[in-house]
């Protein structure tokens, strides 16, 4: 092309004239785009001001401003009495503008131009669904949360104390960790102290962070014969060996993971003793001490993840294995705020000073910046006893809703389904008395408007089963969604 004027620059050039970006921005954008891959070649003359703004049917001072901009990051020079060029050596190959409807600009490579280690392992294994109703895990219902009051907490605090919090750093807010190791001490047992606290931003961070200091490839991990599958995607990326133990109404089976013991060195042993996940069982106190026991003798972690402990309706739930040990044999890690909106929730790491510290340095590098304002809300939630009265009001209406579940399970599917009711938690662990292809069974049932998730569904040669969340749902969403599963089962059986 012999005039820079030829050049089709309406067709990589496009203007969103709706977009929060200024106009001159846009344009100067799009041309360093074209300028970097090839599109206008170094040496390049560029149309003038006035024929540039007609072709692109703006203001001539939004082209004015453009070149500007592109003369001030270097990719243009001015040459008077002559023009304004592409800057460079110019000694590449003039671009075929014969091909440009061929091209999209703003199209992002599809793939890399270099190799890289993937993983299978860490396939997102969550599905997502339009159907009106679902069961899930056991997750808590949102619209139970006073998200008014939570934010106006957040509000006047940001008004009031952000110029005082200063700079996050790896050790979290201080004033949240003094109320949450107190919070810690009177609902769990636990004497610590705010050097025994690492604040994280969930469960999965925190096992995280354990397995890179604490485990190295071939070290070999007891877990539950049926585990929380997250968990188990994190150590299977550490590389290390993992050996299930049988799980039965009284939680892990210590005998076999005292044999374990004898036969071969355990690094870790990973459980939920406070409600098994998924099973729900309690860990028995019994057993409780035999592990302790068990971990002085042999010399393995336990790593205790408190899943559930705020969820307990019939008595007291019994004390953590943490709160017993004396010989820091104990990790202890949970949520806090699990009951509040998601925004409201964080994790959190309970161990002995020295590997805190090194524990910080880990948290230093993947989550410096952290969330401190909203550390420091839970933290006042804590201390004004906001958190204390609000689990209070909703254990009540998720107890409630747990009777009511179980009632229309027996009614409806008593003949096909056995389960024992949980004593805490918000799902029911159901194994079927007769044979059925769970698989089939969700696609049937989203076919009729109700969602189940694979990671709900435990089928193998031995077992079949499934893990019912009903704290998501009202006591009319259990009806509609327990009258679609019990007909598609009849329809299949």
């Amino acid at each position: 092309m012999n005039s820079p004027v030829e050049i089709p620059y309406q067709s990589f050039i496009k203007i969103d004239r709706n977009s929060d970006v200024a106009i001159y921005m846009q344009i100067t954008n799009q041309l360093i785009n074209a300028i970097q891959r090839g599109f206008l070649p170094i040496g390049t003359k560029l149309p003038g001001t006035r024929s540039l703004s007609q072709i692109l049917e703006v203001h001539r001072n939004t082209i004015v401003a453009v070149y500007d901009e592109l003369f001030a990051q270097g990719w243009v020079e001015s040459v008077p009495n002559k023009g304004t060029f592409v800057m460079g050596k110019n000694d590449e190959k003039p671009f075929d503008f014969n091909d440009i409807f061929s091209i999209n600009l703003k199209n992002y490579p599809e793939t890399t131009g270099f190799s890289f280690k993937t993983s299978n392992i860490l396939d997102n294994p969550f599905e997502h669904s339009n159907c009106e109703f679902i069961f899930n895990d056991g997750v808590p219902d949102i619209r139970l949360t006073q998200i008014d009051q939570h934010s106006r907490i957040y509000s006047s605090i940001l008004k009031r104390k952000a110029h005082k919090i200063g700079y996050y750093n790896q050790d979290g807010s201080e004033f949240f960790k003094k109320n949450l190791s107190q919070y810690l001490n009177l609902s769990r047992g636990l004497p610590i102290s705010n050097d025994n606290l690492l604040i994280t931003r969930s469960t999965e961070m925190s096992i995280y962070i354990v397995s890179e200091i604490l485990l190295s490839e071939d070290d070999t991990v007891i877990i539950g014969a049926l585990s929380y599958f997250s968990v188990n995607m994190i150590f299977q990326k550490t590389g290390v060996n993992i050996i299930t133990v049988p799980i039965d109404n009284d939680g892990i089976n210590v005998d076999a993971v005292r044999e374990l013991c004898k036969r071969q060195k355990i690094r870790m042993l990973y459980l939920t003793p406070h409600h098994h996940y998924p099973t729900t069982v309690t860990l028995s106190a019994q057993r409780r001490l035999e592990l302790l026991n068990l971990a002085n003798e042999f010399g393995f972690i336990i790593l205790e993840d408190d899943y559930d402990y705020d969820f307990h309706y019939d008595k007291s739930p019994i004390l953590p294995l943490a709160s017993a040990d004396t010989n820091g044999m104990v990790i202890y890690i949970g949520s806090f705020g699990k009951s509040l909106a998601p925004g409201f929730r964080t994790g959190f790491i309970v161990a002995p000073e020295n590997l805190m510290i090194e524990m910080r340095k880990y948290l230093g590098i993947i989550d410096r910046q952290g969330d401190i304002l909203m550390e420091h809300v839970l933290g006042e939630m804590i201390a004004e006893g906001e958190i204390n009265r609000y689990l209070k009001k909703s254990l009540k209406i998720y107890q409630e809703r747990r009777d009511f579940f179980i009632h229309l399970i027996q009614e409806n599917l008593g003949n096909f389904l056995g389960f024992e009711t949980p004593s805490g938690g918000l799902a029911v662990w159901t194994e079927w008395k007769v044979p059925i292809n769970l698989m089939q069974l969700s696609r049937n049932c989203a076919q009729n408007n109700l969602f189940i998730p694979k990671t709900l569904l435990y089928q193998n040669k031995e077992l079949t089963a499934m893990r019912l969340g009903f704290g998501n749902l009202n006591f009319n969403e259990m009806e509609k969604s327990v009258e679609i599963f019990s007909k598609t089962v009849r329809f299949m059986t």
